[in-house]
């Protein structure tokens, strides 16, 4: 496709019932746009990459797509001389991605074809794009209520949109998905404080630090590693594990293909929070990471999660409700059409034919499981 042409899209977002169709995106997106998104996670993310090795093709590629959208925006912002201007351009870069015309950027017209082939409510890239206006803007989390605020709009949102990629619309599934998302940004938190901190930032809950001793904007203009910081990371990593438990009973609702990938994600970005408690809660000095072959035993473990789904569902009542926070991603994704399953069926002998001719054209390439359903 040449850069600025409009996606053949027909009328999907306006069908009802209309079919997300994966062929139809690897045809329409063409090699080098797919190569580009499969280069953005590797390089961004080697915990997503490899948990996205274990996705069946018909989620593995749209994945990839939302994760390179992502990417990109976020990269945009935290590298602009003038961030708010770059968030402009990010929402008129999505205005046209919803218009079905997208503009040069692989991962645009990559998140155009996944957008309105599987109806991804704009609701939840509006929310993501939100989270980035709050980093733009220097905003803090008083509370843990507040970091949950955070954490629903720059990753719980992806975990919606990566739900209804699977098929998924019961509200318990939504809602363990969204808080899947919250618990690794939680991770994420409690794994940077250093690095944040470095850059000016600072996303530990404030009415936590003054708990434990600290003065937040003195302690930001001098980051140190102490006891009273670790307690504070401490209550980030327990709440995070709970978020993860709460997670865990989600994946039985999931399509048995899908859920080796999303409890292989689980469990490393978990493991993290286990790695930074074996350096002593210390992350100003050090950045904890799961040693490789760590992660590849997590991964089998995970393997299992296609004959015995980890977790069981939370039982109906107050236990089920959805944080309050991604409540209202659970309340779009759950009103998002639900493609027809029926079409997987047909077309994934063209997926597989689709995956072969492309590891044919990119030659050295990882060869995708196209047969995976």
């Amino acid at each position: 496709m040449k850069p600025g042409a409009t996606l053949d899209l027909g009328s999907h977002a306006s069908r009802p019932g209309a079919a997300f169709e994966p062929a139809s995106c690897v045809s329409q997106l063409g090699n080098d746009d797919l190569a580009a998104c499969r280069e953005l996670m590797r390089g961004g993310s080697k915990t997503f990459f490899l948990a996205s090795l274990a996705l069946p093709a018909r989620v593995r590629w749209p994945a990839r797509a939302l994760y390179a959208f992502c990417r990109v925006a976020d990269d945009e912002i935290d590298r602009s001389a003038a961030p708010l201007e770059a968030l402009i351009g990010l929402h008129r870069r999505l205005d046209a991605i919803y218009a079905g015309n997208p503009g040069p950027l692989a991962c645009d017209r990559a998140l155009a074809a996944v957008v309105h082939q599987a109806s991804l409510p704009r609701t939840l890239l509006d929310a993501l794009l939100e989270g980035f206006a709050w980093d733009t803007a220097g905003r803090r989390c008083e509370t843990l209520e507040d970091l949950h605020a955070y954490a629903a709009r720059v990753a719980a949102t992806v975990g919606a949109m990566m739900a209804l990629l699977m098929e998924t619309r019961d509200r318990d599934a939504l809602a363990r998905a969204c808080e899947l998302g919250v618990a690794m940004q939680l991770t994420n938190v409690a794994r940077d404080v250093g690095e944040d901190a470095r850059n000016g930032r600072l996303y530990l809950p404030l009415q936590w630090m003054r708990e434990a001793g600290l003065d937040p904007d003195a302690w930001l203009a001098a980051p140190v590693f102490d006891d009273r910081l670790a307690r504070v990371v401490r209550r980030v990593l327990a709440e995070a594990d709970r978020l993860y438990r709460r997670a865990e009973c989600g994946v039985c609702h999931l399509p048995r293909s899908c859920r080796p990938a999303i409890q292989a994600a689980r469990l490393v970005y978990a493991e993290i929070g286990r790695a930074l408690e074996a350096r002593g809660l210390d992350s100003v000095s050090h950045r904890a990471v799961v040693p490789r072959g760590r992660q590849l035993r997590l991964l089998i473990r995970a393997s299992a999660a296609w004959w015995h789904p980890p977790g069981q569902p939370i039982a109906a009542g107050a236990g089920s409700e959805p944080l309050p926070a991604v409540r209202f991603l659970v309340d779009a994704a759950a009103s998002a059409e639900l493609p027809s399953r029926t079409f997987y069926q047909r077309t994934l002998r063209m997926l597989s034919l689709l995956e072969r001719q492309r590891q044919r054209q990119l030659p050295g390439r990882e060869v995708p499981g196209a047969a995976s359903t």
